[in-house]
């Protein structure tokens, strides 16, 4: 009982609409009429700005972070034989989070892609994967300045990392990193279309130094 109130104490906690809150209360605007028409913080970036979208994207982190952590308030879960019983209840936590950033209940139901609380719940299971996928994430944003393409590429190197790297042995693990990567990739069908014909938009982070670029090409 005590786990399916937690879960539901997740799912909540990912409820919270990071995006529309800040959108509304700082611009007067509701960001999903704006740009993509998503609340997450590719589109925070791309509609309101780097600052803001940084906000968004940190809070969002934060969110599957803190949900996931959740399970310290079991005290069986913190007993190091009950490893595969506590990773198993942080992914649901993690899971019910990512769930509510989605489907958020004080949003009218329509959330974001979840990348950013996804990435928070693997930061609380396995930081050290968590930190390989923000070098992936961070370095495909250097070169291109697409969210969207840095956070599928993020996940795949996830499902990566976790299947062949560090060779999880963990099933319902493995199963997930498989599950994310195929998520990640089908919440970013649209982006992806946009990408090959050539018109996403790239977030405002190091437009000067493509600028220069362009200018000494000519």
């Amino acid at each position: 009982m005590t786990e399916v109130l937690l879960i539901l104490l997740a799912y909540l906690i990912g409820s919270i609409p990071t995006a529309v809150w800040i959108s509304k209360y700082f611009f007067d605007v509701d960001i999903r009429e704006y740009g993509s028409g998503n609340a997450g913080a590719t589109n925070t970036f791309r509609v309101l700005g780097s600052k803001w979208g940084t906000i968004v994207m940190i809070v969002d982190v934060l969110k599957g972070l803190l949900a996931t952590s959740l399970f310290v308030f079991v005290p069986y879960y913190l007993h190091t034989d009950a490893d595969l019983e506590r990773t198993n209840l942080m992914l649901g936590l993690g899971l019910a989070a990512v769930v509510g950033h989605i489907f958020p209940v004080w949003a009218d139901f329509r959330g974001g892609k979840g990348v950013a609380t996804l990435f928070g719940m693997v930061l609380a299971i396995q930081p050290l994967v968590a930190v390989c996928c923000v070098g992936v994430f961070l370095l495909v944003l250097y070169l291109t300045r697409f969210v969207s393409l840095s956070s599928i590429l993020a996940s795949v190197s996830f499902a990566v990392l976790i299947l062949f790297i560090f060779n999880e042995k963990e099933p319902l693990y493995r199963a997930f990193a498989i599950a994310v990567a195929l998520m990640v990739i089908l919440t970013h069908q649209k982006n992806i279309t946009r990408i090959l014909r050539g018109n996403e938009s790239k977030v405002p982070i190091l437009k000067y130094r493509d600028r220069r670029r362009s200018r000494r090409s000519k």
